[in-house]
């Protein structure tokens, strides 16, 4: 029994059944605005105290791509290379000074963020969410998705963020997926498996 506001099926296929991962790309290019268009509908997935810290770096051109590439694992170089683009999650410890903008109606709550630890604990979890919240507005507006680890963290963010708080999370490749190194549907837990209702 679904919600009479439920996505039809064609619409939950396309962005969790039979949405995949993947390992290569078709040599087409990214429509223009894509980039844009994928943020914009992005931006709108709930953050704790709608913090928004998530920082995105779309690496597309050849030089930005071979940098990208030079501090992936070897089995993650290919992939960058060839994809229209891959999007660098990062997180931005400097996230509470936004908070006057973004949640206006508490103007002092930037001044509770003393604790590092817990700063950069709700950076990270939030440009988690907001990473997913980008894999899903991708494959909204037909796009594939490859996200990665597999990479030096600490020389992406003195090739990428020098100079700022910014820190990398994750990678994500966006275009069109080729069949290549496309893996067999793995297994999934059931629900009685990993949930509880109490």
């Amino acid at each position: 029994m679904t919600s009479a506001g439920a996505l039809d099926g064609a619409s939950l296929d396309r962005l969790f059944r039979t949405a995949r991962t993947r390992n290569s790309w078709k040599p087409v290019p990214l429509p223009e605005g894509a980039l844009q268009q994928i943020y914009a509908l992005a931006k709108w997935g709930p953050t704790a105290a709608n913090s928004g810290p998530a920082r995105f770096v779309f690496v597309t051109s050849a030089e930005a791509k071979e940098k990208l590439a030079s501090v992936a694992s070897a089995s993650n170089q290919a992939k960058i290379r060839s994809a229209p683009a891959t999007a660098i999650i990062g997180y931005d410890l400097d996230f509470p000074e936004t908070l006057p903008k973004l949640f206006p109606h508490a103007p002092g709550f930037k001044d509770l963020f003393t604790d590092p630890v817990a700063t950069e604990w709700t950076a990270f979890r939030n440009s988690s969410l907001q990473g997913a919240y980008l894999i899903m507005a991708a494959r909204a507006l037909g796009f594939d998705c490859g996200p990665m680890s597999g990479f030096d963290n600490a020389k992406v963010d003195e090739l990428f963020f020098a100079g700022t708080k910014v820190k990398s999370n994750f990678i994500c490749s966006i275009g069109y997926g080729g069949e290549e190194g496309l893996f067999e549907r793995l297994p999934r837990h059931e629900f009685d498996d990993v949930c509880q209702i109490l």
